[in-house]
């Protein structure tokens, strides 16, 4: 209970500070949400999809430069776990952006790799006791530091282009190289359990002189365990995310018009079939305030297949 209670008021401590490359759309989006189950190491295919309206008026009403973006990513990931302490994560993504003007009826798509993504996780502890009522209840900790490789392109004009209501997100990389300190945290009482990941990225400026803004992303889902014979179970979750992101800097001054806040409701469904894991999730924006009011956020879907070995 005590390790319990210094865990959340890690992650409390981390959501109030000021810290989305647009919260989770654009470029450098770096959600985990559940790992598939696994011993040892694994391999799968994840997609995500996201949806977003930008150049809305102080208002956050449409005008005839308001554009409809969606940010599809192909994701082929992995895991590794090195003895009993250690696991390494990677994410290789590719993107496909595409943005849509209704005033001018003016199509943009731009497809391509992404920024390569490389987790190292220590774990702190992994206990497993059984409770006064005599339910067993197993817990585990682990303390991560990764590192977002420059791999996808960056478009400088872009950049030039973007004024203060059309933000510098339409990229498949941010051309810099990137930090991620991070938690991840397990607690389950019988079949019913609560996964929470807490992560901070602190991006550097590229060679262009562009800065994206910090990002704090924070996630809990609760989910249950259903067996459907010895190597098959189901378990729904369903949980929140909350992300906030400070303001971006151009050549040095802060473009006051980005950053901001998202909170999400999710809802999902992960499978094991043995070796093979499928899983799908859902979330739904229930608060947000991005860009001043100008960005609005849409719904975001994740799936993934995976296999073990």
């Amino acid at each position: 209970m005590k390790k319990l209670l210094i865990l959340l008021s890690l992650i409390t401590a981390i959501q109030t500070s000021k810290a989305c490359d647009i919260c989770g759309c654009g470029v450098g989006g770096n959600y985990i949400g559940l790992l598939p189950d696994f011993t040892k190491r694994f391999v799968g295919v994840r997609y995500q999809f996201n949806r977003l309206t930008t150049q809305l008026d102080i208002n956050g009403n449409r005008t005839a430069l308001s554009t409809d973006e969606k940010y599809q990513t192909m994701e082929f990931w992995g895991a590794w776990n090195i003895g009993q302490k250690w696991r390494v994560l990677a994410l290789l993504p590719y993107n496909f952006n595409e943005k849509y003007t209704e005033g001018s009826d003016l199509l943009r798509k731009k497809n391509g790799i992404g920024d390569i993504t490389l987790n190292g996780y220590y774990k702190l502890f992994d206990q497993s006791n059984t409770s006064a009522s005599n339910k067993l209840v197993v817990q585990s900790l682990w303390v991560g530091m990764g590192v977002k490789l420059p791999t996808g392109s960056y478009d400088v004009a872009e950049q030039q282009n973007a004024t203060a209501t059309n933000p510098n997100m339409f990229q498949l990389g941010t051309g810099s190289l990137d930090f991620i300190p991070s938690l991840m945290y397990d607690i389950r009482i019988q079949d019913f359990g609560i996964n929470a990941n807490a992560s901070y990225k602190i991006n550097t400026e590229n060679k262009d002189d562009y800065r994206y803004g910090n990002k704090i992303a924070a996630n809990a889902s609760a989910y249950y365990k259903i067996a459907l014979g010895p190597d098959s179970r189901l378990a729904p979750n369903a949980g929140l995310s909350f992300e906030r992101q400070q303001k971006d800097h151009a050549m040095g001054f802060k473009v006051e018009e980005t950053g901001g806040h998202l909170v999400n409701a999710s809802m999902g469904l992960e499978a094991n079939f043995k070796r093979i894991s499928v899983g799908a999730s859902f979330q739904t924006p229930i608060q947000q305030e991005l860009g001043k009011g100008r960005i609005d956020a849409g719904n975001r879907v994740l799936t993934h297949v995976s296999f073990s070995f």
